[in-house]
């Protein structure tokens, strides 16, 4: 769609502000199969929800669900699990979810937080029966793995909604508030930047650019491995992949970029009405084809949108940021993870308006737009028959989800020489690069026999 972006934004409802931001990106427009939910549950009723993943992040989102009916519990390590099963001990227990969604017939909604390379297969495998669908970021392995769950959910009619549970904050609304106030003025470059997967010099959050380990320990009575490796490649169980290490390993994971890019970059894109990129590229420390770099920095470049330019937008990981701005009072840190926007009339680190000069200026930008009821509480109330979730997959995380895949192809160790000579020419009507067929090859991968989309 080509609808002209205004200077500043008018009172919008909540429906608009995502309909509109995800029209002009060149997202989907929000369907009205999932505006008005077929077989919505009456919201004075509760939900039968299950969950697929539900030790350590999973126990988290059940936990958060825990106002409907937990029907059934499904982890392929029952270690893992046991939080969740001894606070439903009455909820039906599984480690396939695929037995689980064909034996229990009375689920209405489910719950995916698993590894992320499971994401996709146990999703569509809900969606296809008609399931709602809670799905933890970074929605799926794949581009187009999002590309085929997106569409999915928007030809069922079911609510959903992907783990960037910062989407239904505060500061995604202030953030987006003040920049289509136009505080900076035109916004020509974003950057954005985590410590992950290091914390300090001998720390990490998991370990990326380390070979695969040659030692073949027994595998745990309580796990399930070839559940747990679902569509991937065979191999050999360890515990360098499990639990959470699986994050940094290219079968399973999706590096920090997938670990934290669906949240980071969700509120920069609400704000600044992006969609997909024209081009993407990256520069890394020494990468292999087992694990991702244990720091790399991402470009993309966006078009313009309406009365807005073009836009550089970089992502940065391991540790390392952009330079320092050059208005920046001395003494204010820019913080080992953040978020820099740079325009005509000045810059927002974080939230805040710089230089002084120009906050002084702008003033108390007002807030305009609806706030959340909470990210989990949008789609328990989707899935009775309420509006879209901010984050729902057709209109808004596929697309997203999309984008930030992207990053994790140009960091592929077999295209680094070609990579340090072009940038990657994106096609998202296609779904694919227009000037490297060699890239095209990781957009997917094939599943191990016996799995599915």
């Amino acid at each position: 769609m080509n609808e002209s972006t205004p200077s500043a934004p008018h009172p919008l409802t909540r429906r608009r502000f995502l309909g509109r931001s995800a029209a002009i990106a060149g997202f989907m427009a929000v369907p009205g199969s999932v505006l008005g939910l077929r077989g919505a549950t009456s919201p004075n009723s509760k939900l039968n929800i299950a969950g697929i993943g539900v030790g350590g992040r999973g126990a988290v989102d059940m936990s958060e669900l825990a106002s409907e009916n937990i029907v059934a519990l499904c982890d392929v390590d029952w270690r893992q699990a046991a939080g969740s099963f001894r606070k439903w001990p009455e909820a039906k227990r599984y480690k396939d979810f695929r037995k689980m969604l064909e034996e229990v017939k009375d689920i209405d909604a489910v719950m995916v937080a698993t590894p992320d390379h499971v994401h996709a297969p146990a999703s569509m495998a809900a969606i296809k029966l008609g399931k709602h669908v809670y799905c933890e970021k970074p929605l799926t392995h794949s581009v187009y793995e999002a590309r085929r769950v997106g569409l999915a959910a928007k030809e069922a009619g079911v609510a959903t909604q992907m783990g960037n549970q910062g989407q239904a904050s505060e500061d995604t609304r202030r953030l987006v508030e003040i920049v289509q106030a136009g505080a900076i003025g035109k916004v020509r470059e974003a950057h954005i930047w985590t410590d992950r997967p290091s914390r300090g010099l001998f720390d990490v959050y998991w370990p990326q650019g380390v070979p695969r380990p040659a030692d073949t320990p027994p595998i745990p009575d309580t796990l399930d491995w070839d559940l747990w490796l679902g569509p991937a490649p065979e191999r050999p169980y360890n515990p360098a992949y499990l639990p959470f290490k699986w994050r940094g390993w290219w079968d399973f994971g999706t590096g920090a970029l997938g670990d934290i890019g669906c949240h980071a970059f969700d509120p920069v894109f609400r704000a600044l009405r992006l969609g997909a990129p024209l081009s993407v590229e990256a520069a890394s420390s020494r990468v292999n084809e087992e694990t991702f770099p244990e720091a790399s920095m991402v470009t993309y470049h966006f078009p313009a949108r309406g009365n807005q330019p073009g836009c550089k937008f970089v992502w940065y990981d391991g540790g390392l940021r952009p330079p320092r701005p050059d208005r920046l009072p001395e003494g204010e840190m820019m913080g080992d993870n953040g978020r820099l926007l740079v325009g005509d009339e000045g810059f927002i680190l974080g939230t805040k308006v710089y230089p002084e000069a120009r906050r002084r200026e702008v003033g108390d930008v007002p807030r305009s737009l609806p706030r959340s009821p909470g990210h989990h509480q949008e789609w328990i109330n989707a899935c009775k028959g309420g509006e879209a979730p901010g984050s729902n997959f057709p209109d808004w995380a596929a697309p997203l989800a999309e984008v930030v895949l992207l990053g994790n192809v140009a960091l592929r160790v077999h295209l680094r020489e070609l990579l340090t000579r072009r940038k990657l020419l994106w096609d998202p009507a296609q779904l694919r690069f227009t000037n490297m067929s060699e890239a095209n090859e990781y957009l997917h991968r094939e599943y191990r026999a016996g799995w599915t989309l």
